[in-house]
């Protein structure tokens, strides 16, 4: 499974650990993921997704998961959640 939020698609970044003396090797900056559950108000489900700490955040600011996907851009986010992005619209128009 790859390190990736299923939300705003913050990945691994790389960089340098620097010594005292200066010396350099690199090393890897890993998201802070969590398992988390998030509900859907419009399709009246839950949801377990693989999201950073500030993607949590993000959502809580937004108001919650349907109107955090609203506004996300497909790009960011993973296939899974486009789908549910899609999922929610649709059944927003049907109602």
């Amino acid at each position: 499974m790859a390190r990736r939020c299923e939300l705003t698609g913050k990945a691994v970044q790389t960089g340098n650990n620097v010594s005292h003396a200066n010396n350099k090797s690199r090393r890897r900056f890993l998201p802070n993921l969590c398992n988390v559950t998030l509900i859907s108000e419009t399709l009246d489900r839950s949801f377990t997704l693989r999201v950073s700490a500030n993607a949590l955040r993000s959502v809580e600011h937004r108001g919650g998961l349907d109107a955090f996907l609203a506004k996300a851009k497909e790009d960011d986010l993973s296939i899974r959640a486009a789908q549910i992005k899609r999922e929610i619209a649709k059944a927003a128009a049907a109602s």
